[in-house]
């Protein structure tokens, strides 16, 4: 089996999650005693959200990479990053380490198209939905991605970090995201991405009226798969 070098804490809620789907899929898998090899660092949210917010994308890549290294060195067979926003700091961290990064968009499109889906909707932090590190690999593997509107960009983008990020699920905001999904199933969207790791806490499947691909199950399950590949 392999070691997976988990970078968490962005936020720790959603990095349960993750801890738990791990674990659980090897012992599906290999049955008895067996759980998953985890080296985690778990850093302070609130050094890396303050750097997103004053544009410090390069402190962000300096802390991670750092990390990244740190694992690499302990025994890590691979990094997986537990969040969507940071992926936008995987060509900086790469340079820093010989390891793989199993990269979570990567992953994502390739449950989406087994599903036979060629428009999507993608919701996540503004960062996310108005940048190309996650939509780019998305459309290179061949699908139409969809984002919501300006104004219900801001609206997601405030749930997840002044709500999720804090352990705050209310049923108002969770409205709000099916108002949202709506709209984008009424531009085309076959389905929705949950694009943001603490999304899958507000909405589950049957919250909503398309097919959801929330990249915490999907990232976490194909992070075991390649531990026991």
């Amino acid at each position: 089996m392999k070691t997976i070098g988990l970078i968490g804490g962005m936020s720790w809620e959603s990095t349960i999650t993750y801890y738990e789907i791990l674990n659980k899929e090897i012992a599906k898998t290999l049955g008895g005693f067996h759980s998953a090899k985890i080296m985690m660092y778990n850093v302070d949210f609130a050094e890396l959200e303050a750097n997103m917010s004053n544009g410090n994308w390069d402190a962000n890549a300096a802390i991670l990479s750092e990390i990244a290294k740190r694992l690499e060195k302990a025994g890590a067979d691979f990094i997986v990053i537990a969040t969507n926003t940071m992926h936008k700091l995987v060509p900086q961290i790469e340079k820093h380490i010989s390891i793989p990064i199993l990269h979570i968009a990567d992953a994502t499109a390739a449950s989406i198209k087994r599903d036979g889906i060629k428009k999507i909707g993608l919701l996540g932090t503004k960062f996310t939905m108005t940048q190309g590190f996650i939509k780019d690999r998305l459309c290179q593997a061949g699908l139409e991605v969809l984002v919501p509107d300006a104004k219900d960009i801001e609206v997601v983008n405030d749930v997840i970090f002044n709500e999720l990020c804090l352990g705050k699920i209310l049923d108002t905001s969770r409205k709000e995201y099916q108002r949202i999904i709506t709209y984008m199933k009424d531009r085309g969207a076959q389905g929705v991405i949950l694009g943001c790791t603490e999304i899958g806490m507000l909405i589950s499947p049957k919250d909503s009226t398309i097919p959801t691909y929330d990249t915490t199950i999907i990232h976490a399950t194909e992070a075991a798969k390649l531990a026991l590949n």
